[in-house]
């Protein structure tokens, strides 16, 4: 019996190490666990807080993208409120004076510049009369037919076309010439 209880307490010996070993290894896996918890609250944080960055990052892109497109304009809009300036000073000369010819005058001097600050702002008109018609620039409106023209020239424009910046805002509305042969027939 004495063998035994020798052996019974070795045992248990034994055990208090192996206990206090996997104590020690609970007690740095907890520490391990709420270190990695620790670093995934601080990660949530900052995210949240990029998160809160962003929105309020894309609310003021959205306000300023509002704003251009409220007030792109404002620029060429002071341009123009010269050119409104110059009609009604030319109208109210052309009142006091009688003449008509200072009004014409005055006019076709207010619509150079305002086609020059147009050209300054990117339009610029789209050249047409003896042309060849360019359905991607001219809208065929009539087709005369004509011996002093070759077929598909442009004849006539009825209204300019313009481009902004190259690109297509309004076609020119032309007529085209259809030409005739000597015996009066149509070819093309």
């Amino acid at each position: 019996m004495m063998g035994e209880s020798m052996a019974e307490g070795e045992a248990v010996k034994e055990a208090k190490p192996a206990e206090k070993s996997l104590e020690n290894e609970l007690e740095e896996l907890r520490k391990a666990l709420k270190e990695e918890h620790n670093r995934a609250e601080d990660y949530l944080n900052k995210l949240r807080y990029l998160q809160a960055d962003f929105e309020n990052f894309q609310k003021r892109v959205n306000r300023e993208m509002l704003d251009l497109v409220r007030y792109g304009n404002e620029r060429l809009i002071v341009k123009l409120l010269n050119i409104i300036d110059d009609l009604e000073r030319a109208i109210k000369s052309s009142k006091e004076t009688g003449s008509k010819e200072s009004l014409i005058e005055g006019i076709e001097m207010i619509l150079k510049e305002l086609k020059e600050i147009l050209k300054k702002e990117g339009l610029e008109e789209i050249e047409s009369i003896g042309k060849n018609f360019d359905p991607n620039l001219h809208e065929a409106v009539a087709h005369v037919q004509t011996e002093d023209y070759s077929t598909n020239t442009i004849i006539e424009e009825i209204r300019k076309g313009y481009l902004l910046n190259g690109r297509l805002i309004r076609p020119s509305m032309v007529k085209v010439a259809l030409g005739l042969s000597k015996k009066g027939e149509n070819h093309g």
